[in-house]
């Protein structure tokens, strides 16, 4: 179901990051409304940086959406109710390159002016401006263990940090 937006300040939210990214999990999309892709994640946050509120997440190059994040001046991260769970099991365990996922979630692609792709059934919409990006290196780890734990395939991700333009609650 479709959920009506009101746009409020990021100062706003009230939610508990640390349960809807990293337990209940959030899409991370890029592209424009003639062409994106999205994912899930449960890898990020959000925060106050540069005199600005922000988000990070991190997306590794070998994912589809890599590119995306990389063209597009924006990324958007949708939160979503339980009852969208399997639409974020799927756009998780599948790769756009070889599926169309609005077609497999029946999720409703939306965009605004700056032409960033969010969607209608979320709860929360973050539209976010690049601001940083850097690249993971295993010499930028303190604690070695995380990279044994999170990176045995030396796999890293890049980070993006976005300015929130948008904060859409449904």
């Amino acid at each position: 179901m479709a959920h009506p937006f009101v746009e409020i300040a990021p100062t706003a939210l009230g939610d508990n990051v640390f349960q809807i990214i990293g337990r209940d999990a959030m899409l991370i999309t890029a592209g424009t409304a003639d062409r994106f892709n999205t994912m899930t994640a449960s890898w990020g946050g959000w925060g106050h940086l540069w005199n600005r509120d922000v988000t990070f997440c991190f997306v590794r190059p070998q994912r589809y959406t890599f590119g995306f994040m990389e063209q597009a001046e924006y990324y958007t991260l949708c939160f979503f109710d339980k009852e969208h769970q399997a639409a974020l099991d799927y756009c998780g365990s599948h790769s756009g390159r070889d599926v169309d996922k609005i077609a497999a979630t029946g999720l409703t692609p939306v965009t605004d002016a700056t032409n960033a792709v969010y969607f209608a059934e979320a709860r929360l919409a973050l539209v976010c401006r690049k601001l940083y990006a850097q690249n993971l290196t295993v010499d930028s780890f303190i604690d070695r263990g995380v990279v044994d734990e999170a990176y045995p395939k030396a796999d890293f991700h890049r980070m993006y940090v976005g300015g929130i333009v948008r904060c859409l609650r449904a």
